[in-house]
């Protein structure tokens, strides 16, 4: 039985009720969820279950299980853990998290200046990279930065719309990323959409207008192989 993901529909959720299912070796599975999982380079949610009994269960990680849309929430060892069946009060690190989706959100922006095909990315709290099979001399750290964050400027509210498999098998130019696909055989895909400016599959959490993002700086751009380029951006009040 797949967990119900309410981040999905909205990841502004910091809180949540709901009953422990199982209590399994990876990790505690919930009947429904605000945690997102580790997938797509966006980095797992960390916070805490809260028992009726007062006690607080730090989840440290949280990570997808073996069925579809099945989460694990990974608890902080030593923890002690709540009973299946149990209900309980979920509260994720929501300024870890609201990181996050600013920088996932960025960097659809960034995919959008760089022009290329991406292969691969990845996101944390400090700091969101992706890499591009680009030739080196082809990125100005200058330059990136400045579109970027005119494209952020531009306070466009971003959009989630959903397609069938089908529907995405047809139009396979909307899918940017060469080492991740969306996942099929659910029946559908879920797409973010910036009006405008990006329209691709992604299953992760995002600011409801760019302009949330606040202005992005290039840390760092690199070779990482033959094919990848990688560009790293930090957000400019994250220290």
């Amino acid at each position: 039985m797949s967990t119900e993901l309410l981040f999905r529909e909205d990841a502004y959720l910091r809180t949540a009720t709901a009953r422990v299912r199982s209590i399994e070796p990876r990790g505690i599975e919930l009947d429904r969820t605000v945690f997102y999982p580790l997938g797509g380079g966006q980095a797992g949610d960390s916070g805490a279950l809260l028992r009726a009994n007062g006690e607080r269960v730090v989840i440290a990680d949280t990570r997808k299980g073996e069925r579809p849309d099945s989460v694990l929430h990974v608890p902080a060892p030593a923890s002690a853990l709540p009973e299946p069946g149990e209900p309980v009060t979920l509260e994720i690190d929501w300024p870890r998290r609201h990181r996050l989706m600013r920088l996932h959100t960025a960097l659809h922006l960034l995919s959008c200046v760089i022009v290329a095909p991406v292969t691969g990315g990845n996101i944390v709290p400090d700091k969101g990279r992706l890499d591009f099979d680009i030739e080196l001399t082809a990125l100005d750290a200058g330059h990136i930065e400045t579109e970027t964050n005119r494209l952020i400027a531009s306070a466009v509210a971003t959009e989630t719309a959903w397609i069938t498999d089908a529907e995405l098998d047809a139009q396979p130019e909307l899918v940017k990323t060469m080492s991740v696909q969306p996942p099929r055989g659910l029946g559908k895909v879920r797409l973010l959409r910036i009006p405008g400016i990006d329209l691709q599959p992604c299953g992760g959490t995002h600011v409801a207008n760019v302009g949330e993002i606040g202005a992005i700086r290039v840390l760092r751009i690199r070779s990482e192989g033959r094919h990848n380029r990688r560009v790293e951006i930090g957000l400019i009040d994250s220290g």
